[in-house]
């Protein structure tokens, strides 16, 4: 079997204990749906830089982790548009004077011009992958792209049984996006080139942790593959 992301961080235990217990493939449904979390200016920055760098001006940054996903999840995100699939885009709910979900914020006092512009632009989802007239945008505010949000009933009035999950930050909302999913009963397949986080043990162990438990974690060449064959099975004209 080709080597996974989260191998190396495994003990021989858990080693051990994967080859006796495989987990059962989720597999795909009947209907799937493209979710793109979380894909906006404050993970990103204005450019690619070293994570250590970026947080200097954009505090939230995922540094080259996230600027090195935005080809495959561009990849996906065509395929899922040329396939004519369901597609939600969501971003943090800014701007409406209810707190954010962390409370972990920076410290007081007077900011910048430059952090003032950052902070007004912190959820605008970037222009590599901007959301095209039709395609849904939900604005959240709690690690869940379900809580508090239309999305699940979005998902049921289109008949959606299989949510494919690209964003970040993988150990934080695309964990608690795929978490929930899974709580409605959605079959959540995460697309491993297309989630990112700061934290590379993070990213690597919430993955070995959902494909555990919760998700299918396939590559986006077997999920590009899924797509084409359900839309080459949909009857002409659908």
């Amino acid at each position: 079997m080709a080597e996974r992301v989260w191998d190396r961080f495994l003990t021989e235990q858990d080693k051990a204990h994967v080859g006796m217990k495989q987990p059962r493939p989720i597999g795909f449904g009947k209907k799937p749906a493209l979710l793109l979390i979380d894909l906006y200016r404050w993970v990103f920055g204005d450019k690619p830089q070293p994570v250590l760098e970026a947080i200097k001006d954009w505090p939230g940054s995922c540094g080259m982790a996230g600027w090195n996903a935005i080809p495959h999840i561009q990849t996906l995100l065509r395929t899922a548009r040329e396939a004519r699939i369901p597609i939600i885009h969501v971003t943090g709910l800014g701007g409406a004077g209810v707190d954010e979900w962390s409370f972990r914020r920076s410290a007081g006092g007077k900011k910048s011009p430059e952090m003032l512009d950052r902070e007004r632009r912190k959820f605008d989802i970037i222009d590599e992958v901007e959301p095209m007239p039709g395609e849904a945008v939900l604005k959240k505010l709690s690690p869940s792209a379900f809580w508090g949000t239309p999305l699940v009933a979005h998902l049921n009035q289109l008949g959606v049984d299989t949510v494919i999950a690209c964003g970040e930050s993988t150990s934080g909302c695309v964990r608690a996006s795929v978490v929930e999913g899974t709580t409605y009963r959605f079959r959540m397949i995460v697309a491993e080139e297309c989630v990112f986080d700061r934290h590379e043990a993070c990213h690597a162990i919430n993955l070995f942790d959902m494909n555990q438990k919760y998700a299918d974690v396939l590559p986006v060449e077997d999920i590009v593959q899924y797509i084409r064959s359900w839309r080459a099975e949909q009857p002409i004209g659908t």
